[in-house]
């Protein structure tokens, strides 16, 4: 079995491949990553943005495979919130005919990440940055701002695995699924 991965980002890779070993149908598939534009801002701010953005990872990374994975993270509105937004990752797995999608927990960024994130139309690994809150060029590459929040008590990582397990709830459950 083939299964392509639309990033190069070496957390999103590692976490497919981890996670894939605790499925008996994809412990031994062969994972492929290829470079794709996700075709979204690379700061989305609406859960419908980043939801497009694995969506088109997944479809854009289909090729001579059985499956492929899209992973994008992004901002979504969420009322009673400091900041009026959460951060999700979302995973999408494309057989070649359907999409099948999961989501991460959520957190929230600081209200002055969201506040720079918005007023200088960047994305949140430089607001971090930019703010002093890391040193890291390449937080997304690493252990991510959920990893800096929580103090490595969850990683990007882990994040990421949480929205690929729940994807993987529909190829575990076919039947249940199928659409009629």
């Amino acid at each position: 079995m083939k299964i392509n991965i639309g990033s190069k980002n070496k957390v999103k890779i590692e976490a497919v491949s981890e996670l894939l070993k605790d499925y008996s149908d994809f412990k031994d598939a062969e994972i492929i990553s290829i470079e794709v534009d996700s075709g979204v801002s690379p700061q989305p701010k609406s859960l419908d943005e980043a939801i497009a953005g694995a969506i088109k990872r997944a479809k854009k990374s289909f090729i001579a495979c059985d499956y492929s994975f899209g992973i994008e993270s992004g901002l979504m509105k969420v009322p009673e919130t400091k900041t009026g937004y959460m951060d999700v990752t979302c995973s999408a797995i494309f057989d070649g005919k359907n999409i099948h999608l999961g989501l991460s927990s959520a957190f929230e960024f600081p209200p002055k990440v969201i506040k720079y994130i918005f007023e200088k139309d960047e994305n949140a690994s430089v607001a971090f940055r930019e703010l002093g809150l890391t040193k890291s060029e390449y937080i997304g590459y690493e252990e991510g701002i959920i990893g800096v929040l929580t103090k490595n008590k969850i990683t990007r990582k882990q994040y990421t695995k949480e929205a690929i397990r729940m994807a993987l709830i529909h190829l575990e459950n076919k039947k249940l699924y199928e659409i009629q």
